[in-house]
């Protein structure tokens, strides 16, 4: 049961990511999700230079325009992620994402593949719904007032876009190796980082980044390293749940993904003590139960659409 660990220690390390994210984009270290995803994009592209080695080759015009596109609809859930946890509570958002990923998963693989779902898959369904339902509100729920918590949008926006590229991207799996499709999916992603930059107003605001920096080399040092720390604690996240995957039960290992959002919950709750203003979340005594009871909620929707 080795592989168990090593995914508990993968999701840890996606969730410390997280919260990193959430440092950088709220404490105003990087100045808008568009510059964050713009610089998290290109960054992505040298990912093909780590598996180049292990097999990168075409695979014919249309697989590779698929897996751009892929790429593409990934990134969009970057940048759609990227304003949710800006805007919203971590511990609400990484939740209410893992909720729509293997709710649209499902439904593709049962509108567009016709594959009819089990009573267990449709249990599991239910309680993923209740459970999106549960962490999404501000309870108690009070007329002339908003219902839904900052970013709840975006989250529901970004679980949908990641929910195709991961489904798309499965399908690859199946015809090639890992890390072929895994390096021109990545190339898709760079790609939108491109794409983003000729928007004018992210242009600009991108430019803005790159020569409007304060001469503050200390801070802007500090900041540059918690980003790259970031890429990394993802990059090993994600290969470690691959390899997980790889020696273990691929079932067991997306249900584990639950984990991922108790170690955000606990990650933000520690760091709100230092940094209050930044993990600005709601800490009454029924707010945490709230959290804690739609973690269990959508952990055992999860466990009965996977395993």
């Amino acid at each position: 049961m080795n592989w168990i660990i090593v995914a508990i220690i993968a999701y840890f390390l996606i969730a410390f990511g997280v919260v990193i994210d959430k440092f950088l984009l709220s404490s105003k270290r990087v100045s808008h999700p568009a510059v964050y995803a713009f610089y998290s994009g290109l960054l992505s592209f040298f990912t093909v230079f780590i598996f180049a080695p292990f097999g990168f080759h075409w695979m014919g015009l249309t697989s590779t325009i698929m897996m751009l596109i892929f790429g593409l609809v990934f990134f969009a859930g970057m940048i759609s992620i990227f304003y949710a946890i800006k805007k919203g509570e971590a511990s609400r958002v990484v939740p209410l994402v893992g909720v729509i990923i293997p709710l649209i998963s499902l439904l593709i693989e049962g509108v567009i593949l016709r594959q009819p779902f089990s009573a267990q898959e449709f249990l599991g369904i239910i309680i993923l719904i209740f459970g999106g339902f549960l962490i999404s509100f501000d309870l108690p729920l009070e007329l002339g007032k908003k219902k839904f918590f900052r970013g709840f949008f975006q989250a529901i926006l970004a679980g949908f876009f990641l929910a195709i590229a991961y489904s798309g991207a499965s399908y690859f799996y199946k015809q090639d190796s890992f890390s072929n499709v895994f390096s021109w999916t990545r190339i898709g992603v760079a790609l939108g980082a491109i794409l983003i930059f000729l928007v004018p107003v992210w242009r600009k605001i991108i430019l803005k980044s790159i020569f409007g920096v304060k001469k503050e080399k200390a801070k802007n040092l500090r900041t540059i390293n918690l980003f790259f720390l970031n890429k990394i604690l993802n990059g090993v996240g994600s290969v470690l749940v691959n390899y997980a995957i790889a020696i273990g039960s691929v079932a067991v290992v997306n249900a584990l993904i639950s984990v991922e959002y108790v170690f955000v919950f606990i990650i933000v709750a520690f760091f709100h003590a230092i940094f209050p203003k930044i993990f600005a979340e709601r800490n009454k005594l029924s707010d945490i139960l709230q959290k804690v009871m739609a973690i269990v909620v959508v952990a055992v929707g999860i466990v009965l659409i996977t395993i």
